[in-house]
C-alpha cells in the first residue's frame, strides 16, 4: 500500500520527537543512581507509560504498515522498563510495594486479561477497535500526568519543575503524530494526541505567564532603596531565621531606652538575653 509522502515524514519526525521526549527524564535517573534515593519521585508516570507503548505494540501488530509506529513504542517499552527497575532498586520500602502492585496489577494482570478477551471473543476490525481503545485511554493517562505540575505551577506560582524544552518537545511531538493519524485516517491515533497537543499548548501559556510573574518579582525585589537624611527609608522585614529577632537597615533605633544614664552594656546584656529565649524556643516580651 502507497501511503502520501507526508504521512512518512510526519512519522518518522514523531519518531525522533517521541525519542527525545522518552530520554527526557535521563537526568531524573542518574540522579537518584548517584544519591540512591527516588527523593520522592513516584513511579505511577513510568508505570503507565509503559503500558501505554505495550498496548501501542500490541495495536501496531494488528495494523498493516505500522512499522513507524512499532519503532518507537518498542524503544519506549525498553526505556520506561530500565526507569521503572531503576526505580524499584532504590525507591523506600512503601513506593517499592506500591510499584510493585502497580506492575502486577496493570503490565501483568491488565495486559493479559485485554490479550485474552481480544484473542478469543473478538476477530479482524472489532479486534482492532477494541485495543484501539485501550490505546486512546492509556494514552490519555499519559498526557493527564503533567496536570498535577501544571497545578503546583499555579499555585506556587513557579515554573522551576516545569521545563519549557519538555513541554514544547512534547507538544511538537503530539502535533506530528496528530498529523500522522489524520493523513492515515486512523482515529485512535489522532484522538489522544489531540489531548496532548492541548494540554501541551497550555503548558507553554502557563509557563510564559508564570515566567513573566516570577520577572516581575525580581524586578521589584531589585528596586533602588529610598535613602534621606542619610537614614534608609526601607522597611523593615522579618528575618527568615525562627529566631524573634528583626533586621533593620540603615542606623534607625529599634527599642532604645530613651534613659541616656544607662550604661550601653545593660542594653546589650539585655539584647543577648532576648536572643537565646529566641534560639531555646521561648517567647521574649
Amino acid at each position: 500500500m502507497a501511503y502520501h509522502p507526508w504521512i512518512i515524514v510526519s512519522g518518522i519526525l514523531g519518531n525522533i520527537l517521541s525519542f527525545m521526549v522518552y530520554l527526557a527524564p535521563l537526568p531524573t535517573f542518574l540522579r537518584v543512581y548517584r544519591k540512591k534515593s527516588t527523593e520522592g519521585f513516584q513511579s505511577i508516570p513510568y508505570v503507565v507509560a509503559l503500558v501505554s507503548a505495550v498496548l501501542w505494540i500490541y495495536y501496531a501488530t494488528l495494523k498493516s504498515n505500522a512499522f513507524l509506529l512499532m519503532t518507537i513504542n518498542s524503544f519506549g517499552c525498553f526505556v520506561e522498563t530500565i526507569y521503572t527497575v531503576v526505580f524499584i532498586i532504590y525507591a523506600p520500602k512503601k513506593a517499592r510495594i506500591l510499584t510493585m502492585k502497580l506492575l502486577l496489577l496493570f503490565n501483568f494482570g491488565g495486559l493479559l486479561l485485554i490479550l485474552l478477551l481480544t484473542h478469543f471473543f473478538s476477530k479482524g476490525p472489532s479486534r482492532i477497535h477494541i485495543v484501539g481503545w485501550f490505546c486512546v485511554v492509556s494514552s490519555a493517562g499519559v498526557f493527564a500526568a503533567p496536570l498535577s505540575i501544571m497545578r503546583l505551577v499555579v499555585r506556587t506560582k513557579s515554573v522551576e519543575f516545569m521545563p519549557f524544552a519538555l513541554s514544547f518537545f512534547l507538544t511538537l511531538s503530539a502535533i506530528m503524530w496528530l498529523i500522522y493519524g489524520v493523513l492515515l485516517k486512523d482515529f485512535y491515533i489522532s484522538l489522544p494526541n489531540i489531548i496532548g497537543v492541548v494540554l501541551g499548548m497550555i503548558q507553554m501559556v502557563l509557563f510564559v505567564v508564570y515566567k513573566k510573574y516570577k520577572n516581575i518579582e525580581n524586578e521589584q525585589k531589585q528596586l533602588p532603596v529610598q535613602v534621606a537624611n542619610g537614614k534608609n527609608l526601607a522597611p523593615i522585614k522579618a528575618s527568615n531565621n525562627t529566631d524573634s529577632s528583626l533586621q533593620v537597615s540603615g542606623d534607625v533605633g529599634v527599642g532604645r531606652d530613651e534613659n541616656p544614664h544607662d550604661h550601653p552594656l545593660q542594653h546589650s546584656h539585655k539584647s543577648m538575653e532576648s536572643t537565646n529565649q529566641a534560639e531555646s524556643g521561648e517567647c521574649a516580651v
